[in-house]
C-alpha cells in the first residue's frame, strides 16, 4: 500500500491510498464513517485499488468552495482522467455510493466500467425509508448500522484525539450531505443517463436505509441489479463479507 497526494487544481488536493494489482482497477469510496469503514473490503480479481480520503475527512484539507457530493463526483472523475484509467469499478459505501452514482451520470469519457453501491444513500426516499442521523449519538447510530453488537463503536474507548477526528468528520459529512440531508431529489431522474451497469448490495437489517429504498435505487439504473445481504446492517462488506465479495465477483465477470 502506498499513499499519494494528487493536486486537482483550485487548491484541491486528494490523498489516495493505492494497492497495486494486476486486475481491473477499482476506486473505493468511503461513507460518513470515514476511510477505515472500507479498509477491510474484499475485491476479487487482484485489482489495483485506489481509496481516497474525501477532503475534510481525517484531517485532510477542504477548500471552502468544495462542499457538495457533486463536487466530489467531479473530483474523482478528474482523478481517473489524471491517471488515464478506463473500465474502472467504482465501489461506494453509504455516501460513497451516492458519490459513485453522481459520477456515473456525469461520466462522458467512459471511465467507469461498473458500479457497486453498498447501502448507498443519495436518491429521494419514500416516507420512512431513510433515517435522519444528525440527532443520533454514536451509540444510537451503531445500533442502527450494525446487527452484531461487537462491531458497534464504544465511545468510552476513544481518546480525545479520536473524538475530535470523529466530530470533525461528522461536521464534514453535514456539509456534503446538504439539505435535504443525505439525498438529492433530482438524482433518481438523472440516473437514466448512467451507462455503466450497477450492482446494489443491501444489508437486510439496515436501520438507516431500508431494503425498499435499496431496491428502488437499483431500479433507477438502466442496468441495475439488487442483491440482499441477510444478517447485515449498513455495512454489508463487513457483516456479510463473503456474500458481498461473491456478488461483486459474479457482477465483474459479466462486465
Amino acid at each position: 500500500m502506498t499513499s499519494r497526494l494528487f493536486d486537482l487544481g483550485d487548491d484541491l488536493t486528494v490523498a489516495v491510498d493505492q494497492r497495486e494489482g494486476a486486475g481491473r482497477p477499482a476506486l473505493v469510496l468511503h461513507g460518513g464513517a470515514g476511510p477505515r469503514s472500507v479498509a477491510g473490503l474484499t475485491l476479487p480479481g487482484d485489482p489495483t485499488v485506489l481509496t481516497p480520503t474525501h477532503p475534510g475527512f481525517d484531517g485532510q484539507p477542504r477548500p471552502a468552495w468544495f462542499d457538495t457530493i457533486g463536487d466530489l463526483a467531479v473530483a474523482y472523475l478528474d482523478l481517473l482522467d489524471v491517471l488515464d484509467l478506463d473500465e474502472v469499478l467504482v465501489v461506494g459505501s453509504s455516501i460513497g455510493g451516492w458519490i459513485a452514482a453522481e459520477m456515473a451520470h456525469r461520466d462522458t469519457r467512459g471511465r467507469i466500467g461498473g458500479l457497486v453501491l453498498l447501502n448507498a444513500v443519495g436518491v429521494d426516499p419514500a416516507r420512512g425509508e431513510l433515517t435522519d442521523t444528525r440527532k443520533l449519538n454514536p451509540a444510537q447510530l451503531g445500533e442502527l448500522a450494525f446487527v452484531n453488537p461487537a462491531l458497534r463503536l464504544d465511545p468510552s474507548t476513544l481518546t480525545e484525539e479520536q473524538r475530535a477526528v470523529g466530530l470533525a468528520n461528522q461536521q464534514t459529512l453535514a456539509v456534503y450531505a446538504g439539505e435535504p440531508f443525505m439525498y438529492d431529489p433530482k438524482l433518481r431522474h438523472r440516473l437514466r443517463r448512467a451507462q455503466a451497469p450497477a450492482l446494489v448490495v443491501w444489508g437486510e437489517q439496515d436501520g438507516i436505509a431500508s431494503v425498499d429504498y435499496g431496491r428502488s435505487y437499483a431500479e433507477a439504473f438502466p442496468q441495475g441489479r439488487f442483491v440482499l445481504a441477510p444478517g447485515a446492517g449498513h455495512f454489508p462488506h463487513i457483516e456479510a463479507a463473503a456474500l458481498t465479495a461473491a456478488a461483486i465477483d459474479e457482477f465483474q465477470r459479466g462486465l
